[in-house]
């Protein structure tokens, strides 16, 4: 065992211990031994999340904190499954391992991929061997965690129909088909006690635009929140520019907020630093 090997485990134990610490029915931490799997799932998503921001705002010490707590979340719900007699943490890496082993034939086997698009629908075939050893029943869809963001989700669902040859043969055709879905919702806009309808046409909209992000090759989701951010940058300026006017953001009017809104985007452009 190399001297690296030993440290990193130490450092596995210690976290372990910690978990078992705060969960000790006796001396342990109020808060930590109320939660259960349900209760804890929301910080679980959160931290992945917050992983992700660190990752893109391109924060080094922030991804290293971000993921220690995401570490955290896989410990904490290993150690649930302990004291509920299911499973520990080291089958979970146990698990894993044997997953990756499984899924990887041609680095741990002999087998050989040409390249990575080969490798992803050598992984979907290993995946529904898998469920099929699982359940009789055997779909294309399965496998797609319903708590996904329904961006992520509508784009994996998308991605898997394209991989059986369900898609579309070029992005022309599904730009019109986002045309199309808008003009279905614009024409259900003016209808009265139309929720339901105008629910779904919404709904075939966004499916329809994150189905034209797929084919662009950008992931809806990263798009979203890079468009959240610039945003969020832009209000904030617009704020900055009703306060050096003596106004108040709530007060000043469409006609000012829309004069300013355009001021940011001008002084944007002109710094080079923020696509318009």
């Amino acid at each position: 065992m190399s001297v690296g090997k030993s440290a990193e485990r130490e450092n596995i134990t210690a976290l372990l211990d910690v978990m078992a610490r705060l969960r000790d029915p006796e001396c342990g931490c109020p808060w930590d031994l109320q939660q259960d799997f349900r209760s804890i799932a929301p910080y679980t998503l959160e931290e992945a999340y917050e992983v992700v921001d660190a990752i893109e705002a391109g924060d080094a010490a922030a991804l290293r904190d971000e993921l220690g707590d995401l570490l955290f979340q896989v410990v904490f719900h290993a150690r649930l499954a302990s004291e509920a007699g299911w499973f520990d943490f080291p089958a979970v890496v146990d698990a894993i391992v044997d997953k990756m082993l499984r899924r990887h034939p041609h680095v741990f086997a002999d087998a050989v991929v040409e390249d990575a698009e080969a490798q992803t629908r050598a992984w979907e075939v290993h995946k529904r061997r898998e469920r099929s050893a699982r359940s009789a029943q055997d779909s294309l869809l399965e496998g797609i965690p319903l708590a996904l963001p329904a961006l992520t989700r509508a784009h994996k669902l998308q991605q898997k129909a394209a991989r059986a040859g369900f898609d579309w043969p070029d992005i022309g055709g599904v730009l019109d088909k986002v045309i199309e879905e808008l003009a279905e919702f614009r024409a259900e806009i003016g209808q009265r006690d139309n929720r339901a309808a105008l629910l779904e046409e919404s709904g075939d909209v966004l499916f329809a635009v994150v189905n034209l992000l797929r084919h662009a090759g950008i992931d809806p989701e990263a798009a979203l929140r890079a468009g959240n951010r610039k945003f969020e940058r832009r209000f904030q300026h617009v704020e900055a520019l009703c306060r050096a006017a003596g106004q108040d953001v709530a007060g000043a009017g469409l006609e000012t907020l829309e004069q300013f809104w355009q001021m940011t985007k001008d002084a944007e452009r002109e710094d080079g630093k923020y696509p318009a």
